[in-house]
C-alpha cells in the first residue's frame, strides 16, 4: 500500500497519484477519472473512454468530401485480409 499527502490547492484538497498507477492505467494529467465513495473508502478508476460513432464521424465530415476521390484508390490490390 502506498501513502500520499493531501495538499491544499485553492479551495480544494488534492492527493498525488503514484506514477506506477498512471502507467498501469494509461492515465495522464488532465484526464477524467471516476470517484466512488463507500463509507470512508474512496475508489479512483479511469473513466470509460467515449467511443465515437460512425454517425458522429459522418456529421463532422464536410459535405463536399463525398465527391472527393483519391486517384487509383479503388484499383489498389488488397494488402491484408480484406474481402475482395
Amino acid at each position: 500500500m502506498s501513502q500520499a499527502s493531501l495538499r491544499r490547492a485553492g479551495g480544494s484538497v488534492m492527493v498525488t497519484v503514484p506514477p506506477a498507477y498512471l502507467k498501469h492505467t494509461g492515465l495522464s494529467a488532465g484526464q477524467t477519472v471516476s470517484l466512488e465513495m463507500k463509507g470512508d473508502t474512496l475508489t479512483i478508476r479511469p473513466s470509460a473512454k467515449k467511443r465515437v460513432t460512425l454517425a458522429e464521424i459522418l456529421r463532422g465530415t464536410p459535405k463536399k468530401a463525398a465527391r472527393q476521390r483519391a486517384e487509383g484508390w479503388d484499383e489498389m490490390p488488397a494488402t491484408g485480409r480484406e474481402a475482395a
